[in-house]
């Protein structure tokens, strides 16, 4: 799973990349200075892998972990090729969710593109070159297509007239969203791959002075209102220049920083896991002498796809699972503990796998 980070020039986001994955990217205080986008891994907090691992006896503990791509800077235009913005967008096309970073700190060393800092403006804008080249992708699809329409099969048409329903509903300005669609255009959907229809976690970057006055400030409140009734996502704020001072510190320095600021997580840690909510994501474990790990899956995946996450072989060749879950082995901490007492259940191909279960796969090659 895949996050592309987006924003005007100068909002922090290669700020955030490099305190995300501890690298040290360009971040300097002039528009395009990320030409070609930045990936990096980051692991996904989570206490339960902690637990276990601490109850079995695995050589290696390996967290599940989502990739995160940082684009240079959006402007105004973009959709035009203003700044290189069609490379750009173009870049994130393929991503599965946007993070959208907006910046809400002021600072006189670091320019603003829009030349003053306005952050349900620069949303704005960004929501507007979105929508103005998804507009171009379908239009130009639709151009093709209309022309051989007339000798195409019932495939084309229904495209067809998907697109034209895209185009009518871009054009004037709506939000989209899958539910507007007959059933059996998403494929064709993920396809043409919108960026309008991505799911968005909002990243609010503030100064440290506003993270503490946050709920009385203006300009705050109207972003998150917007957020909250008309864009239907999420939101979550962080001050990526303190994420970026507690990067290299101890896990005790980093807990000692965080109580002075009142807070229990770092923002990391917060917009990581709303970003594998966002995703629709789940965790579920495996372990064995050599590894304990963990694993993201789509919430509502079978046991197969499950086995599929770990080797293809294994969902090919897939025969059962022997399953329990966190909630229930944190009061054996031993599988032949829980198995002798009937905790461990053998599930088939139909079993939808829970957040938290830890698996066994049987498999035949």
């Amino acid at each position: 799973m895949e996050l592309g980070i987006v924003g005007l020039p100068n909002v922090g986001k290669s700020t955030l990349f490099n305190a995300l994955t501890e690298n040290q990217v360009a971040a300097e205080n002039y528009p395009f200075c990320t030409v070609d986008p930045n990936v990096g891994v980051v692991q996904v907090p989570d206490e339960r892998l902690d637990d276990i691992a601490g109850w079995v006896d695995s050589e290696a503990v390996t967290p599940a972990s989502i990739r995160f791509l940082d684009v240079a800077g959006l402007v105004r235009d973009a959709s035009e090729g203003e700044g290189l913005g069609n490379q750009f967008l173009s870049q994130i096309r393929g991503v599965d969710a946007v993070c959208h970073v907006l910046r809400f700190f002021k600072d006189n060393n670091v320019s603003h593109v829009e030349g003053e800092v306005d952050p349900l403006r620069d949303l704005e804008i960004i929501e507007t070159e979105f929508a103005l080249s998804d507009l171009e992708v379908v239009s130009r699809r639709l151009d093709k297509l209309e022309k051989e329409s007339r000798l195409a099969g019932e495939d084309v048409k229904t495209e067809v007239n998907l697109l034209r329903k895209l185009e009518e509903h871009l054009a004037g300005g709506e939000r989209l969203s899958a539910d507007m669609f007959p059933e059996g255009s998403q494929e064709l959907l993920k396809e043409i791959s919108l960026l309008t229809m991505k799911p968005v976690l909002y990243v609010l970057n503030v100064d440290e002075g506003i993270f503490a006055e946050r709920r009385s400030n203006p300009d705050y409140r109207r972003v998150t209102e917007y957020i909250e009734t008309e864009s239907g996502s999420d939101y979550v704020t962080i001050c990526a220049e303190l994420e970026a001072e507690m990067q290299g510190m101890s896990w005790e320095d980093k807990q000692m920083f965080l109580e002075d600021l009142g807070l229990e997580e770092t923002g990391l840690q917060r917009l990581v896991k709303k970003a594998y909510e966002l995703l629709d994501l789940i965790t579920f474990f495996t372990y064995n002498e050599n590894e304990l790990r963990a694993w993201s899956l789509i919430e509502g995946s079978t046991a197969p796809q499950a086995a599929g996450k770990v080797h293809s072989d294994f969902e090919k060749g897939f025969i059962s699972a022997e399953t329990i879950n966190y909630h229930k082995f944190k009061r054996y901490k031993s599988w032949s503990e829980a198995g002798a007492d009937g905790a461990v259940r053998t599930v088939g191909k139909d079993y939808v796998v829970r957040d938290g279960d830890i698996l066994l796969f049987r498999f035949n090659l």
